[in-house]
């Protein structure tokens, strides 16, 4: 299935290190994200003509993408690894298939019970890798395998399995072994470990400024089991880490990629960049002498090249020059050949029309409902009593985007349960344009909050649900409450108005809100923004 390498001409073995993103969308019409995404024609050509070696892909449902990838594979001049950041779950990038919490949910049953979490991070990664396979999948881009112990983390946070190197560790080797049951290579990412950071590799390049004694202590551990647990790949961060190399970021650095993780470590698998497009390497480096630099470091595939036809012409003319030798070339192009090799005389891949029964088993959402019920927090008083002569209830949703919101719509739980017990709702975001500070102070009678609030007589104040949907997340610039999100807040405390608090997302939001909670306010917290979380989130607060 795969040809001998020395059949392979040089530009082609140099397009086999190249992972390119396309749409999961199967028509040109559709893409999303046009500065990133191939139409066909284009992506075909590279395909075909050049023989890129892998794309990633984002967008479609779980039943489209099975054909997507058949039709990727169909262009390919040689198999390809199809690779998707599914941390969360197949259902997280493409419809229809298991949505989970985000990982950091485990840890949340981790210190409560680890036998358990290991339990419940095993059966993710196998439900993963499952549901995978079937659409077509043999690369997932997880787990997370950094330890998030800055709070203020905005691009890490609760994708990651916890914030100490002990629950991280045992996690994502659970989480690896579970995944190993099926044909698909996982990745151990962000090396050498992003979790202690403040500043969204996506925009700006982070600095670590930890000493090697310390990085050994906390960073450097879950790799070590996930290297030992199996796992096929490890993923770099676009991070600048002067304790090993004052110079330049890990993903170009020699230092960190060949001699720590190759040398150090033992790591003899696969070494992918993170994506070459994000601001932390693209706007310093250009995208050309970036993908040159990060194979000089040591990576095996370059993911997401600024452009991928000038990254291999450049590639090749380095090679010609003698920068990079023939042979450096030659030994990820073999790597990429055991990987392959390893899933595609594995995969026993379902027809198309047979992988829906593979896909969001009820196995598998049980799973999803039983890690979000052992993960959730609540306080104050439970189940809320709502007095059946009361006027009109509030139901106050933030989010970051209502643009950009997939676990929102007309039929969310978190819009239906309070609809049917007759709350009015009120859904913001940042873009709302409602500025509630008049001077520098919190004003109950500002026009802003009076118009959407209407007031209530002194007598019968508690009316309002207020439901904020907040987390960590690549491009969020921020892993803190939005200015409305925590006006509000203020807003109601302050004025007797609130009458119940849910979060969805971050722990570290829920821990600063509900200190100012008082006791009988009830408070839930959920680390899931998905369906489901609110729907057991509701449930635990109106006790039905």
């Amino acid at each position: 299935m795969l040809p001998n390498i020395d059949n392979l001409s040089l530009a082609e073995q140099v397009a086999q290190i190249i992972v390119v993103r396309a749409s999961g969308y199967l028509f040109d019409h559709q893409i999303k994200y046009p500065q990133w995404e191939a139409p066909n024609a284009k992506l075909q050509h590279w395909l075909q003509n050049l023989g890129v070696g892998g794309v990633i892909l984002l967008g479609g449902s779980a039943g489209e993408l099975a054909w997507r990838s058949q039709q990727l594979q169909k262009w390919a001049k040689i198999p390809l690894l199809i690779a998707a950041d599914v941390e969360e779950g197949v259902g997280q990038r493409f419809s229809g298939a298991t949505w989970f919490p985000p990982p950091m949910a485990i840890s949340g049953i981790w210190r409560k019970n680890p036998s358990l979490a290991q339990s419940y991070a095993a059966q993710m990664g196998a439900i993963i890798a499952q549901e995978s396979v079937a659409i077509g999948i043999n690369w997932v881009l997880a787990p997370v395998v950094d330890v998030n112990n800055n709070p203020e983390n905005p691009v890490i946070n609760v994708r990651a399995f916890g914030e100490t190197p002990a629950e991280v560790s045992q996690l994502v080797a659970a989480f690896i072994g579970g995944a190993q049951a099926y044909p698909v290579l996982t990745t151990a990412k962000h090396f050498p470990g992003h979790g202690d950071t403040a500043t969204d590799s996506h925009l700006e390049l982070p600095v670590l400024p930890h000493s090697i004694t310390r990085l050994a202590e906390v960073e450097l551990p879950p790799f070590v089991e996930a290297i030992a647990a199996g796992v096929a790949t490890v993923m770099t961060a676009h991070l600048l880490i002067p304790a090993w190399d004052g110079e330049f970021p890990a993903t170009l650095s020699y230092k960190i990629l060949t001699e720590e993780l190759r040398q150090k470590l033992g790591f003899q698998g696969l070494i992918v960049t993170d994506a070459l497009v994000m601001r932390a390497i693209a706007n310093r480096y250009g995208g050309s002498e970036a993908a040159i630099m990060a194979l000089e470091a040591g990576a095996d595939i370059l993911l997401m090249p600024v452009d991928p036809e000038q990254a291999i012409a450049a590639i090749c003319a380095a090679v010609d020059s003698g920068r990079i030798s023939a042979a450096r070339i030659r030994a990820s192009v073999e790597r990429i050949w055991q990987a392959k090799g390893k899933v595609f005389a594995e995969n026993t891949q379902f027809p198309v029309e047979n992988s829906v029964y593979a896909i969001a088993s009820p196995t598998s959402l049980n799973t999803v409902t039983d890690i979000l019920q052992d993960s959730q927090t609540v306080s104050g008083s439970l189940p809320l009593s709502l007095p059946p002569s009361h006027p009109k209830f509030h139901n106050l949703i933030v989010v970051d985007d209502i643009l950009d919101t997939k676990f929102l719509d007309r039929q969310a739980p978190a819009i239906t349960i309070p609809k049917g017990l007759g709350y009015q709702l009120q859904l913001l975001d940042q873009n709302s344009g409602i500025n509630l500070h008049q001077e520098n102070k919190i004003s109950e009678d500002s026009l802003s909050f009076t118009s959407l609030l209407p007031s209530l007589d002194e007598s019968d104040r508690s009316d309002t649900l207020l439901q904020l949907f907040i987390r960590g997340n690549p491009f969020r610039g921020s892993a803190g409450l939005n200015q409305l999100a925590e006006q509000l807040f203020e807003i109601l405390l302050k004025t007797h108005r609130l009458q119940a608090l849910i979060v969805y997302g971050s722990p570290y939001i829920k821990e600063r809100l509900f200190a100012s909670l008082p006791p009988e306010i009830p408070g839930i917290f959920s680390y899931g923004q998905i369906p489901a979380a609110q729907k057991i989130a509701l449930a635990a607060l109106f006790g039905k």
